[in-house]
């Protein structure tokens, strides 16, 4: 080829890409990567009502373990079948978290790039292929009644110089989103649940009778006895041998009244419906053992229910009668793990409730003899609640219900 032709071909050339240079505007056209920016994540999904089910599942790379928590809808009622199927109060707190999905926006394209999901913390918390344990993000799933994914996202960490925005991408797509939002659903079992355990208010306690003392499991005996009462009259408190301190008597009905669970474990299904029926435990096999492994005995001879670390008696002026029974200390498994307590606060206890209504209870307690209509039916919801499970409560808890002579009187 000589060099006239050399020229002619360059000519050519040149000529081709000026032209196409003058057809496609760079000005005009949106690179794929940000061909989706702005748009709504979730465009099929625009009833706030339509969520029946959530799962977040979170990971902690201290100690390299995904916490899983999920709400479902079941028969018209709201369970936590994570938690034994454990009642949720999670109407509300699901509707407002899909209330603000269906508005969400893909403000920000940030990446296509899989090597980016561990700087940006959205890697998927059970992705098994994924090496390291940094960088893990937050995973969400809403379904419909009938199964069907509503929204699949993974929630990374917050953008650093932009407030008010996270990371995000929606699973199993490989894009990373920054998204103006708070959404964050909590994987703690205590934020689904209904806080208001004994449904108890302070001022509603006439008497409460600290029974302390402990099982020699060696032995088969009770030991360390200490028994007295505190009892309330016209606003004023009272307790063997003085006065108690109201401060301390006040603190006292205040850790009834806020009464923490971190963790619940189901009854055996026969001990549950022994106490429903209030015939007395029918001691099988199968519950001496839920019993003892946590805690809690069967004297034989009198039929008592008793407990590693005693027991605090509790009458409400609506007739109802609350027994807290302290046993074994939570070693292991899910009750143990559930974040949210801080350090030193103690060793988590099992919790063993029940309750009972006495009309004559509520008589002595009431107004001028009058009976709280509503304590019975408040006993028998509260009685089938109790039934069912075992709780878990913070060595805090525990500590602040069982107070000493000496502790009441300050």
């Amino acid at each position: 080829m000589n060099e006239l032709q050399k020229t002619v071909i360059f000519c050519l050339a040149a000529a081709v890409l000026a032209g196409a240079a003058m057809i496609v505007d760079p000005g005009s056209a949106t690179p794929a990567v940000f061909d989706d920016q702005g748009e709504i994540f979730f465009a099929d999904f625009t009833d706030p009502q339509a969520p029946k089910a959530i799962e977040v599942i979170d990971y902690d790379a201290e100690s390299a373990s995904a916490t899983t928590l999920k709400v479902e809808n079941v028969d018209n009622k709201w369970v936590l079948p994570s938690h034994g199927f454990y009642p949720a109060d999670a109407e509300d707190r699901l509707a407002n978290t899909a209330a603000a999905l269906i508005e969400l926006r893909k403000d920000i394209v940030i990446s296509d790039r899989v090597e980016d999901h561990e700087q940006f913390d959205v890697i998927d918390p059970l992705d098994e292929k994924a090496t390291s344990l940094t960088g893990r993000g937050k995973r969400v799933t809403l379904r419909d009644g009938e199964g069907a994914v509503l929204a699949d996202f993974v929630i990374g960490s917050k953008v650093e110089d932009k407030a008010g925005y996270r990371y995000m991408r929606v699973w199993p797509q490989r894009r990373i989103y920054a998204v103006k939002t708070d959404i964050d659903p909590s994987v703690e079992f205590t934020d689904w649940i209904e806080t208001d355990l004994l449904k108890l208010s302070p001022a509603d306690v006439r008497k409460v009778q600290i029974n302390s003392y402990s099982i020699n499991e060696r032995l088969g005996r009770v030991e360390n006895t200490d028994r007295f009462a505190l009892t309330k009259k016209d606003d004023e408190w009272s307790m063997p041998g003085g006065k108690p301190n109201k401060d301390n008597v006040d603190a006292l009905t205040k850790a009834l009244d806020e009464l923490k669970i971190v963790s619940v474990e189901e009854k055996p299904e026969g001990l549950s419906q022994d106490l429903k029926a209030e015939t007395g435990i029918q001691l099988t096999r199968e519950s001496f053992e839920s019993l003892r492994q946590r805690g809690f005995f069967i004297n034989t001879a009198t039929g008592q229910l008793l407990s590693n670390e005693g027991e605090i008696v509790v009458d409400a002026a609506n007739g109802l009668q609350y027994t807290l029974r302290f046993g074994e200390i939570v070693t292991g498994g899910p009750a143990a793990e559930q974040e949210g307590e801080e350090a030193g606060e103690g060793e988590r206890r099992y919790l063993f409730i029940t309750v009972n209504y006495s009309e004559e209870r509520a008589k002595q307690y009431g107004v001028d003899g009058k009976v709280d209509e509503k304590g019975k039916e408040l006993a028998e919801e509260l009685t089938n609640r109790f039934a069912d499970w075992y709780y878990v409560i913070p060595g805090k808890d525990f500590s602040s219900l069982r107070p000493s002579r000496r502790e009441l009187r300050g």
